[in-house]
């Protein structure tokens, strides 16, 4: 349920040092939302110390388009102000001190960083 260290590499050489939005695809365990609330009340801090903004949280619905088992029990974005920024949160020492919350609410997450299209880009639907 962690970024591993290679995974924390990687994120951070990636992508230009600017604001990103972090989709976060959550599963609980049995009982898990409990104590992901929890971790959320308590992880607010952090986000604030760092500069994060949830920008919002939901529960999921049934899916329209996707495979079985892509349903997801929640669905969080959340906007960093740099990757730094970031990973200065996840390894701070007291932020650590709460994930086990996190890891123990959750059966399965996906923490995707995600990067704004740019000016000129087609985005009209297809």
């Amino acid at each position: 349920m962690d970024p591993r260290k290679e995974d924390m590499d990687a994120f951070g050489s990636q992508g230009p040092e600017e604001a990103f939005v972090m989709l976060n695809l959550l599963r609980f365990s049995p009982d898990g939302r409990a104590s992901y609330e929890e971790y959320s009340r308590r992880a607010a801090v952090f986000l604030r110390k760092y500069g994060g903004e949830l920008l919002y949280a939901g529960d999921g619905g049934t899916p329209l388009v996707a495979e079985q088992g892509q349903a997801w029990d929640a669905v969080l974005l959340v906007r960093y102000p740099s990757r730094e920024a970031f990973s200065a949160m996840v390894a701070d020492p007291e932020y650590q001190q709460i994930t086990t919350l996190r890891t123990g609410a959750l059966a399965e997450a996906v923490l995707q960083p995600t990067a704004p299209w740019t000016q000129g880009r087609d985005t009209r639907p297809s």
